[in-house]
């Protein structure tokens, strides 16, 4: 009788890697509605936002009737204690159990196992899976320990992973996974894809960059035959990432190099139909559908303005007008979106947005947006209001890596 491969066992609340396209964690555009876009487009599975540990503990999980969706939220770090001002709480992570709860794998930042594991035993009940950050190369994540530094402490790494399949993939009975970089060598990448391997993960996925590699430099694939193979014989799934543009060719590449899946990130976020067998959709309806999206589930209007300002074409007539926009009416105005200015004009008021008021976030007036001299100065601001809002979550980013994936944090992990 012909042998089966070994595969390690999928919890019965987890999901196979085998076999998937998905979306690949990116902090700016792996919030809610980037998410839904993606799997409105044909993603199999998406990778939510790398979130730190610390920033999760403490939080409130809070059940959104009006949006349905799921929120962790938290006091802000600032809020003074037995101050009389009550102070908003600070959205950490938002979900739509419906529409992405068993499609959804929650990436954590982290660098130790306790903390890992009661950070993911907060969000673990609602999504289909746990990853591990292990590749993100920023500072703020290696000097903490995490992200890429976990290369070079691998006894760390595996006791994190261990951790969680022994106290959350056997309880909520979901899947643990891990997003690694190449190493200097072949022989080092060998000797640590075979230690994580023996820790009970169900999948891994390879950057195919190594730590100090940018975005714009070509990926690295020479290793990953050898990568799925060792994967393979011990039944973990084995995702590449790096480079993978749409579904057409991430097929091509799983064949030729024996991956059982792709990660798609910077084509993604650019243009999500890149998902679909078909060619790519027009700019102008990925757009509309990902405002629509935005308003559906409140998300921040700056992170949202960002999103746009990677999805409209810079030589766009309209490109200008949105990077100022203040606010989802004014927006949809710019674009020539008809029928959503109702919800717009909601969506604004309940955010406490709009032009009328010169405000671009609540409480915040937009004037050194306005005052700049040009787009450059534009989207910085709302990079910089974007920033605020990310490092609620434990995330730091650069200006000068806008828009690059992460694994990540604004660069893949």
């Amino acid at each position: 009788m012909p042998s089966t491969a070994k595969r390690v066992p999928i919890p019965k609340n987890g999901v196979d890697y085998r076999g998937k396209i998905v979306l690949a964690p990116m902090v700016r555009s792996g919030e809610l509605p980037s998410r839904l876009l993606a799997l409105h487009y044909g993603a199999d599975l998406v990778w939510g936002p790398e979130t730190v540990d610390r920033s999760m503990i403490g939080t409130t999980r809070t059940v959104n009737t009006a949006l349905s969706t799921i929120d962790f939220t938290r006091l802000p770090s600032n809020h003074q204690h037995g101050s009389t001002n009550p102070a908003k709480e600070s959205l950490i992570y938002r979900l739509h159990p419906s529409r992405e709860g068993r499609k959804l794998i929650f990436q954590i930042g982290t660098s130790d196992p306790t903390r890992a594991v009661a950070a993911a035993r907060l969000v673990a009940g609602d999504v289909a899976g746990i990853d591990v950050n292990a590749g993100c190369p920023k500072p703020f994540s290696t000097s903490g320990g995490m992200g890429a530094a976990l290369l070079q402490t691998p006894e760390k790494l595996c006791s994190i992973l261990e951790a969680l399949v022994r106290e959350i993939a056997t309880v909520f009975e979901i899947g643990i996974s891990v997003k690694i970089r190449l190493l200097e060598t072949r022989e080092k990448t060998e000797e640590l894809v075979r230690k994580l391997c023996k820790t009970g993960i169900t999948g891994l996925t390879i950057h195919c960059r190594t730590t100090p590699m940018r975005p714009r430099e070509k990926a690295i694939r020479d290793q990953l035959k050898m990568i799925a193979d060792i994967c393979r014989e011990n039944g973990v799934a084995c995702l590449m990432n790096g480079d993978v543009e749409n579904r057409e060719q991430a097929l091509s590449l799983i064949s030729e190099y024996g991956v059982d899946g792709a990660m798609i990130a910077t084509s993604a976020e650019r243009n999500s139909s890149c998902f679909l067998a078909s060619p790519t959709r027009p700019w102008k309806e990925i757009v509309q559908q990902y405002l629509e999206l935005a308003m559906e589930v409140e998300n921040r209007w700056g992170n949202t303005k960002f999103l746009l300002s990677q999805m409209i074409p810079g030589k766009a007539q309209v490109y200008r007008e949105i990077v100022s926009a203040k606010g989802y009416k004014q927006a949809c105005g710019i674009l020539g979106i008809e029928g959503l200015e109702e919800l717009a004009r909601d969506v604004d008021q309940r955010l406490g947005i709009g032009p009328e008021l010169g405000i671009g976030r609540k409480g915040k007036k937009n004037g050194s947006a306005v005052a700049a001299g040009g787009d450059m100065g534009r989207i910085r601001e709302l990079e910089r209001k974007e920033k605020k809002g990310l490092s609620e979550r434990g995330v730091e980013t650069e200006d000068r890596d806008r828009g690059l994936e992460t694994g990540n944090i604004a660069v893949m992990a």
